[in-house]
Parts: structure tokens; sequence; C-alpha cells
């Protein structure tokens, strides 16, 4: 079995001191294999959010550990940190968080260019990152020229680029219509089946239901978890 791209290990993380001290993860342990996609479910303030602040390394534990790619980014130093989110994860926002004024094959090269890569080899490799996402031919159009779903698309992309195989997916579908948000939903997986590894934070069950295991968490405890064919109680809300 290969090694997992994601491991935290009873990760806690707090926030303030004495009385104002807020508990914003307690002791989460959770992996993410290759080929795998795991959904994060629970209400708000439950610490999804922080949980994917330590995935991607963006923060650092207050105590446990976690291992990217098997490096543990709790002792790394900051220039290998921020080595390991521009070469090793991909994260996709709600907002798309792509450059109004950088194309579509620009945006999605972004990254190699930050790491020297030539704009020759770049270009191509961004082409060949838009056709997987089934938009090939509009590596030229700028953001405002493609719609909602396909800047999606693009910034799904740009987090697969290179050597990325770990991406990091908050409210991805969000902002969008059911319709588009399925078929983003559709490149997120056909991603991982072909062996990349996603963390997707989802409040949508039917979103859920695209992940091969679903977490979810209440107050930063992982409180319950099963296969996304098998949804429990907890993950509507209902109590056990």
């Amino acid at each position: 079995m290969s090694s997992p791209y994601l491991v935290l290990g009873r990760v806690s993380r707090m926030h303030g001191s004495g009385d104002l001290t807020v508990h914003a993860l307690r002791r989460v342990s959770l992996t993410v294999a290759p080929g795998e996609l795991v959904a994060v479910m629970g209400p708000s303030g439950s610490g999804k959010s922080t949980l994917l602040n330590l995935a991607g390394a963006l923060d650092l534990p207050t105590s446990g550990r976690v291992l990217i790619d098997g490096v543990d980014v709790t002792t790394a130093s900051p220039s290998a940190l921020a080595r390991i989110r521009r070469t090793r994860l991909g994260f996709v926002f709600q907002d798309f968080n792509l450059v109004s004024s950088l194309t579509a094959a620009e945006n999605v090269f972004l990254p190699l260019e930050l790491d020297g890569v030539s704009p020759r080899s770049g270009r191509a490799q961004a082409e060949q990152a838009l056709e997987s996402v089934g938009l090939g031919g509009l590596g030229d159009r700028f953001p405002d020229e493609l719609s909602g779903g396909q800047r999606q698309r693009v910034a799904i992309a740009r987090a697969l680029i290179g050597d990325r195989r770990l991406v990091l997916a908050d409210e991805p579908t969000g902002s969008l219509d059911s319709q588009t948000g399925e078929s983003v939903l559709t490149v997120l997986r056909d991603r991982c089946d072909a062996g990349a590894a996603a963390l997707l934070v989802t409040h949508d069950a039917r979103h859920a239901a695209w992940a091969d295991r679903i977490v979810f968490l209440r107050d930063g405890a992982l409180v319950d978890s099963a296969s996304a064919d098998e949804p429990t109680p907890e993950m509507f809300g209902a109590s056990r």
C-alpha cells in the first residue's frame, strides 16, 4: 500500500491563553492516501478551516505532527515550508483566487514560474493541465471571459500542475450552481482516481457523497468517520 500523502497525528491547535484560550482542534488524527478523496463536514466553528490550514502548512499545530508526502512540517524551516506549499500542495478556494490580468494558461503556469520553470515548458504543461480538466483550447482566455465552472476548473488545473499530488479544496462549489458544482466535483474525483489525494471541506452531503470517506468535526474534535455510501446521523446534524 502506498504511503499516505497527508498524515495528521493527534494535532491540536489553540489560540490565545488563560481564560481566553480557544481550542480550535483537539487531538485530531487523519490520513489521506494516494487516490483517496476525503470530505470534511461539520457545523460553523467546528474546526474545518483550521484543519485545512494545518493540512496545507499555512499554520502549525500547538501539539501533534503533520506530515506532507513524508515531510514533518512541524519541524521544517520557514523556507522548507514555503517550498512544500509551492511544490507539493494544490489549493482550491471557493472564490477561485485567479489573477484577473493573467490568462487561464498563465494562471495555471504561475506556480511553476515561481519555481523557475521556463515559459515555453510551463506553457506546455499549463495547456496539458487545462486539457485534463476539459478546458483544452481556452488557455488564452482571461478569467472574466470564463464561466464560474470554467474558472474553478482553471483553479483545479493550477492546483495539480507539476508534482503537486495533494489537493486541499475549501468549499470549491459554494458559489456555483448545482450543475456546475457537479462538473467541478467530477474533475476532482477523476484526478483522485488517477492517483492524486484530496481533502474536501464541504457543508453539502450531496457533495460529500463524491468522497471515499467522510469525517465529521464538532467543537474541534473528530467525532465520526464513515465511507461515503454509509452516512451516519452525525453528518446531517442529528444527535447520536
